[in-house]
């Protein structure tokens, strides 16, 4: 059991692992101060139960069906700010985190963390604070002595980020302006942005590129 320092604070888990929500369960039910409110397996299923629900944090999974993390998580920051976003990845932190904390989320943790690493940013987030891992934090550091080294997607915004990786996934700008409420001359226009930026050339090497960089499963 990870000890108490106080208040209870109430969670709310979106993953599609049943397996990844099951372990992150036990922890939330291992230390006192945490309270699981509700689960969902998808995006979806977690905008649809959020209303009237009274939760502080939530744990969120970047790739998922039907709604991603960056679609869900544009929409938390906007319905609800006062819940605080603790996004879980199987990514590696520098390919991800920098672009989710401009998102909006107050965490960011890679999925083999260790429990009290879990704890420690939940507990850091309901606080009000943002949480940064020592690890993310060197490399933070690092990556200012050397920004020769980021890599193209880095470069993105978070929204083009977002349109990147739909479009990496497969998804046509239609249906990409469908679910973001844009024109689709908006989504043409962040796609051409996209291939500035990054230097790819067209729809099959940004889906080779995110496979690659683990931007998506």
């Amino acid at each position: 059991m990870i000890s108490s320092p106080g208040k209870t604070i109430k969670i709310i888990i979106a993953d599609d692992h049943a397996v990844v929500r099951k372990g992150l369960i036990q922890i939330i039910d291992e230390t006192p101060d945490l309270q699981l409110i509700d689960q969902a397996g998808d995006g979806i299923e977690l905008l649809a139960k959020l209303p009237g629900q009274d939760v502080d944090v939530l744990l969120l999974d970047i790739n998922m069906p039907g709604q991603t993390g960056w679609e869900v998580i544009h929409k938390i920051h906007h319905d609800y700010p006062g819940i605080k976003v603790v996004i879980l990845s199987i990514s590696s932190e520098e390919n991800y985190a920098k672009q989710f904390y401009k998102a909006g989320a107050a965490g960011y943790l890679t999925k083999d963390s260790a429990p009290e690493q879990l704890v420690e940013a939940i507990r850091k987030v309901a606080d009000g604070g943002i949480y940064v891992s020592q690890k993310f934090a060197e490399k933070m550091v690092s990556g200012l002595k050397n920004d020769l080294d980021k890599a193209p997607h880095e470069d993105l915004s978070p929204r083009e980020l977002q349109i990147f990786c739909m479009i990496g996934s497969g998804k046509t700008l239609t249906e990409i302006a469908n679910e973001l409420n844009l024109g689709i001359g908006t989504v043409g226009t962040y796609r051409s942005r996209i291939l500035a930026k990054t230097t790819l050339k067209n729809n099959a090497q940004i889906t080779n590129y995110a496979f690659k960089n683990k931007l998506i499963q």
